[in-house]
């Protein structure tokens, strides 16, 4: 039923917590495939760029773009190469953007069949302020979503 699941992680423990999951999941046997996903910020680029520097203000931009890619991959195949020392077929892939909508527009263009993420990732007390990732991703996925409760999860009204 679940062939191809999706796994945003933002670099946290937190978010981690829910890799025993999936590799329960994936040990069924059922599981083909765990993409692992890291979305990151768009780096912030100052528009004073000054014209004497040698480059144009488009090859600025790309040189900032491309730094803060290749950071954001680091982490997610640390994660990648773990998995597959367990036997896993996993793929990683990084991106920049706003995390919950490219979260739910990677699950719809890849053909994801479920993402398995955790309730709660890094952003704790400024999730008050701009709203939980994983729940922007559970209303506006068509696709399966699997919430995994962070460890310490106490419950309230």
């Amino acid at each position: 039923m679940y062939k191809k699941i999706l796994v945003p992680l933002d670099g946290s423990e937190l978010a981690e917590c829910v890799l025993p999951h999936v590799e329960e999941l994936a040990g069924s046997g059922v599981v083909k495939e765990i993409v692992l996903l890291r979305i990151c910020d768009s780096p912030s680029i100052v528009a004073d760029y000054p014209e004497g520097k040698g480059k144009t203000w488009e090859k600025h931009v790309e040189r900032l773009t491309s730094n803060a890619e290749q950071q954001c991959s680091l982490y997610i195949n640390d994660v990648e190469q773990n998995l597959k020392a367990k036997g896993f077929k996993v793929k990683a892939e990084s991106r920049l953007g706003k995390p919950a909508d490219e979260i739910v527009n990677y699950a719809n263009k890849n053909k994801i069949d479920l993402i398995v993420m955790a309730s709660h990732g890094r952003s704790g007390i400024s999730r008050w302020a701009y709203g939980s990732v994983a729940e922007k991703v559970l209303r506006s996925s068509c696709v399966p979503v699997l919430l995994v409760k962070v460890p310490g999860c106490v419950t309230g009204f």
